[in-house]
């Protein structure tokens, strides 16, 4: 639905962490994971260094789905609330969320844990989508809210997530309110 563009964030998104996956004793976690994908992507930047990569959702069969997927790599998958990570203050290098941060029940709280289990200098990326303003925004809207949940499941044969996926990103804070929230967090560079 999204033409695969997806595939191009999800790489540029690890570019972007270059510099921290070349290194093979980072820590790394890809926060609402569902099957993998940013993950996946973290694991081809990162290349022969093998940094630790930990996904971690509240669904098991999206885990079931990643583990299957990443059969024969060193992927790991947890089980585990976004808000109550299972991990120790300051253990992480990278935290990521593509397309996943936005369905937290609670945006700071999930700000002030990814920021709780990052270790100082350590950086966190959220690869997420809002809704555009003005007449792009309102082409948007008819396209996301009409077409795409009938597209959605003509294709998938399932009828809730079409739904869901316009309100989740309806609510979705806009850039700059995000970047106020991350620094209300305490996230000392945000952009």
């Amino acid at each position: 639905l999204s033409f695969n563009v997806d595939r191009l964030w999800w790489r540029r998104t690890a570019r972007v962490f270059a510099h921290i996956l070349k290194r093979g004793d980072a820590r790394v976690l890809d926060l609402c994971c569902g099957t993998g994908d940013m993950a996946f992507a973290l694991h081809r930047e990162a290349g022969r260094s093998r940094p630790l990569i930990l996904g971690a959702d509240f669904s098991h069969p999206m885990l079931q789905r990643a583990a299957q997927k990443s059969a024969g790599t060193p992927l790991c998958w947890v089980e585990a609330d976004a808000l109550r990570l299972p991990l120790p203050d300051s253990s992480l290098d990278l935290v990521t969320a593509a397309f996943g941060f936005r369905n937290l029940a609670d945006y700071d709280a999930g700000l002030r844990e990814i920021a709780r289990v990052l270790r100082p200098g350590g950086e966190a990326g959220i690869l997420d989508f809002g809704e555009p303003r003005g007449v792009i925004g309102s082409i948007y809207r008819l396209y996301f809210r009409h077409m795409l949940p009938r597209i959605g499941t003509v294709i998938s044969g399932v009828k809730g997530p079409y739904k869901y996926l316009p309100a989740s990103v309806e609510r979705f804070p806009a850039p700059e309110e995000m970047l106020e929230r991350m620094r209300a967090a305490g996230f000392r560079e945000a952009t």
